[in-house]
């Protein structure tokens, strides 16, 4: 790749479109997205409105950073100390503006909903939806850090180094601030990845019921 290509640039509303796309593409046929949406039709129809769910909560709350020539895609929260659950599906209620202020426990109630409501506006009748958020809420990381909710590559152009140079100036960001990182591996493969740029499994995995292993794996600052 070129110096040009292996630029990163945040991502902003009007990017969302091709954004859903990519990440509809590379994941239709990961393990997880199976399982969520088990039936192979269904997933075509409803694999595009969560990817789309998704995105808008990191748009609102976190950042979507792309490779210039947009094949490929990081989606990013920013996790504080003790806000563990804040993040991913536990998130979406973040992004509906027509969601009730209410008082503390409202929104407090609210916030442990996430899955739910998330749910709710994917497809009321898929429980796995719901299921997905909260167990890897459960399994997240009290302490500060970054957290890489979703990495996606073009499939046409994945083996090319694009999703390392996609990770590389935020990985050297937390490098020199003192920041973690973390993320939640759902193949083999992508964790022998992610160790390879300095991450490390966790102790505890996560088995979908019925399911998948996911791997959880955080990355302490490298020394320079």
């Amino acid at each position: 790749m070129s110096g040009e290509t292996k630029s990163v640039r945040r991502a902003g509303s009007s990017d969302r479109e091709t954004v859903v796309r990519l990440l509809d593409a590379a994941f239709q046929d990961d393990p997880v997205s199976g399982w969520v949406f088990p039936d192979e039709e269904g997933r075509r129809a409803t694999h595009p409105l969560l990817m789309g769910a998704i995105v808008d909560i990191v748009l609102e709350a976190g950042r979507v950073e792309v490779l210039a020539d947009g094949s490929a895609v990081a989606l990013w929260m920013s996790v504080p100390d003790g806000e563990r659950g804040r993040q991913g599906h536990e998130a979406a209620h973040e992004s509906d503006p027509d969601s009730d202020s209410g008082d503390g426990d409202g929104e407090a109630e609210d916030e442990a909903d996430g899955p739910a409501q998330l749910r709710a506006a994917i497809d009321p009748d898929n429980e796995r939806i719901e299921t997905m958020g909260r167990l890897t809420a459960e399994i997240h990381p009290r302490h500060p850090h970054e957290y890489l909710w979703l990495i996606a590559v073009d499939p046409a152009r994945q083996g090319e180094g694009r999703g390392t140079a996609l990770l590389r100036p935020t990985l050297d960001r937390c490098d020199r601030e003192g920041s973690a990182l973390y993320l939640e591996a759902s193949s083999a493969r992508g964790r022998d990845l992610y160790r390879r740029l300095g991450f490390t499994t966790m102790e505890r995995t996560l088995v979908l019921p019925d399911g998948p292993t996911l791997w959880p794996m955080w990355r302490d600052p490298q020394p320079g």
